[in-house]
């Protein structure tokens, strides 16, 4: 009798046991496909939801949680990137409205600039001519920045070498860093690094960069490229501090001693750079500004 009772309780005991398994890996196989599912959505701009095969309520219940919440992420991201083309657009118009009389402004200035004035007068038209001059490279930076940041501008990949990309870049600059009084020290790896990147962004990333350091170096300034795709220039600047440092890549942030600047360029170069998948930063160390871009390599680089 009592053996008869403890074999029923076994069988018992091992049909719990398989059924909790079972139930477990179902949980399992639910949480699995549920991950895939949350990782296709947050990939793929679509309205279909989350759907998993478990029926367990629990991980359903979860599954539907976090479509809501997902279909709430993309309304969201729909609202914003609606009210960045609108800025953008905004921005677009603005400038160029600005540009035509500024134009004729800066005409205005410079036939008065003929006429016979008194010392004081051409002292107050210079400051005059020299604010507006400003506004309208402003305006002008404004248009083109607009321009620039439109995603299907840059949307075409191929394989560039960074190694080419640098030295063509380099190679424009080279008046700017003489009359600049400025010496690159320049290290490049003996092999091709290799990146699908779009042409035109890159070159834009690397002119803004250089530019940079044209407005802000003291003298000194290394350029270096190593085989995992690092870029790294660094430059003397004993005029900025690590705060300063800190909100370079801020869109309309300028330094004291960054004349005629707009505060556009390294804002550019960030989302430019982040668009194509790398990153960007900026260091302020021993007197020198460090600014690095990585870009992901692809299988061809060696």
């Amino acid at each position: 009798m009592i053996l008869n009772f403890f074999i029923i309780l076994c069988i018992l005991l091992g049909i719990g046991l398989t059924i909790c398994l079972i139930k477990i890996r179902s949980i399992h196989h639910g949480a699995d496909e549920l991950r895939t599912e949350f990782a296709a959505r947050l990939r793929n701009d679509t309205n279909v939801g989350i759907d998993i095969s478990t029926s367990d309520k629990k991980m359903r219940a979860l599954a539907a949680d976090m479509d809501r919440q997902l279909k709430l992420l993309r309304k969201e991201h729909i609202r914003y990137a609606l009210g960045d083309s609108e800025l953008k657009s905004a921005v677009s118009s603005i400038s160029h409205d600005l540009r035509t009389p500024l134009t004729a402004i800066c005409g205005y200035m410079d036939l008065l600039a003929r006429e016979e004035t008194s010392d004081t007068v051409r002292e107050y038209l210079s400051v005059i001519s020299g604010r507006v001059r400003a506004l309208k490279e402003l305006a002008e930076e404004l248009f083109r920045y607009s321009v620039i940041m439109s995603v299907d501008n840059y949307a075409a990949r191929e394989n560039i070498s960074l190694k080419r990309a640098l030295e063509e870049s380099l190679a424009a600059y080279y008046g700017a860093f003489k009359n600049a009084g400025i010496e690159p020290q320049i290290h490049l790896p003996e092999s091709d690094v290799i990146c699908r990147l779009n042409a035109s962004a890159l070159s834009r990333i690397l002119s803004n960069i250089l530019s940079n350091a044209v407005k802000y170096s003291d003298g000194g300034f290394c350029i270096s490229l190593d085989t995992d795709g690092v870029l790294q220039f660094k430059n003397e600047a004993a005029g900025l501090d690590s705060i300063q440092v800190g909100h370079l890549f801020d869109r309309f942030y300028t330094v004291s001693s960054g004349s005629q600047a707009t505060g556009l360029g390294l804002s550019i170069a960030k989302a430019l750079t982040e668009e194509m998948h790398g990153r960007i930063d900026a260091g302020y160390h021993d007197g020198c500004l460090i600014i690095r871009l990585i870009f992901p390599l692809t299988e061809f680089s060696h």
